[in-house]
């Protein structure tokens, strides 16, 4: 089930305004986006205010402008101007469910990685109106870490969720990140019978574009390249498949605007799905998206390879049993491991 999140400080909590800070960055925090670097830097700012005062221009690298994204190398200097925030006595903590669920969905740790199995329901940073996310809840139970984001799922997405315990794994899975040396797989049931095979959708995807405030990714020739591919997995009549999908891109909501590019909405999803599709699931008992994180894998540079990964949530395993036995003729199309044909690719219209 989702998880309530901590709502953030009141508006009239008494704020403090900072003086301008120098900062440069050490070979430790070198690797981090500049947008976090500078959230940690101010714990008390709430995260959208992080990223206006970035695009704004107020903060910079090396006396230029920089983006929310930029990474960080050695010895930027970083230029952070005078703003208003709580003091870090008042910006508050996770609530105690929240730690308990994030502690509670640990599957694995060493001293370069955290591994969560993350629940749905919960983002994996703060913002857009919540005070906590993962890392803050993580950081908060483990003060004495230093923890960044590898990646990051959408908040209603369920699965492997990768957690640096170090700036140097940071900086070597960024490097793979960009190489496509970091398989992430995942597992949606989305709309009506997938006949299209194992494909390969290659569709640029524009992540600028807001609607009534909120983002809102869309296929156009001028968005960043994105490239997914799916396979179908089981069929449930023409009600329903279940399709395993390979990102070979991480763009935001890729698969979710990938599938309904694809005339195959995922289940569930509020923002880019079908609401009747949606209504018809309800009524089976989803509460949630039916998108889940299943697996992760890399080759470490310095040799060996990792891998992880986690089961569908109870609530979504239910859902297919429960289509199976609506569709006796339920079947998988491929095997776990099976046939690997190559995708077919499926380009923008």
């Amino acid at each position: 089930m989702p998880y309530a999140e901590d709502p953030l400080p009141e508006p009239n909590a008494r704020e403090i305004r900072t003086e301008v800070q120098h900062f440069e960055v050490s070979l430790q925090e070198a690797g981090q986006r500049l947008d976090n670097y500078v959230q940690k830097r101010l714990g008390g700012l709430p995260r959208s205010r992080v990223y206006r005062v970035i695009r704004k221009g107020e903060v910079r690298v090396n006396g230029r402008r920089a983006g929310p994204e930029t990474r960080l190398q050695p010895k930027d200097r970083i230029r952070i101007p005078p703003v208003r925030v709580l003091p870090r006595s008042q910006a508050g903590k996770p609530s105690a469910q929240l730690c308990e669920s994030i502690r509670k969905a640990i599957i694995y740790q060493d001293e370069k990685l955290l591994v969560l199995d993350k629940p749905a329901g919960v983002a994996a940073h703060g913002g857009s109106g919540l005070s906590f996310g993962v890392i803050e809840t993580l950081r908060a139970l483990r003060p004495d870490d230093s923890l960044e984001l590898v990646h990051r799922l959408d908040r209603d997405t369920s699965g492997c969720l990768l957690i640096a315990r170090q700036a140097a794994t940071l900086r070597s899975l960024h490097a793979l990140l960009r190489t496509d040396g970091f398989e992430k797989r995942y597992l949606a049931l989305v709309r009506g019978k997938w006949e299209l095979g194992a494909r390969r959708i290659d569709v640029p995807l524009r992540t600028d574009t807001r609607v009534g405030g909120e983002r809102t990714v869309r296929a156009a020739a001028s968005g960043k390249p994105s490239v997914s591919e799916f396979r179908p997995v089981q069929f449930f009549g023409r009600t329903a498949t279940l399709v395993e999908v390979t990102l070979r891109t991480g763009r935001t909501h890729q698969i979710r605007v990938h599938a309904q590019h694809a005339g195959h909405p995922v289940a569930g999803d509020e923002k880019y799905g079908d609401a009747a599709f949606n209504d018809e699931l309800r009524a089976l008992g989803l509460g949630r998206m039916f998108l889940h994180a299943h697996s992760v894998s890399f080759a470490w540079p310095q040799g060996g390879q990792f891998s992880a990964n986690s089961p569908l949530p109870p609530e979504l395993a239910a859902l297919l049993n429960l289509l199976a036995s609506r569709h006796a003729g339920a079947s998988g199309a491929l095997r776990a491991g099976g046939n690997r044909r190559r995708a077919a690719p499926l380009r923008a219209r």
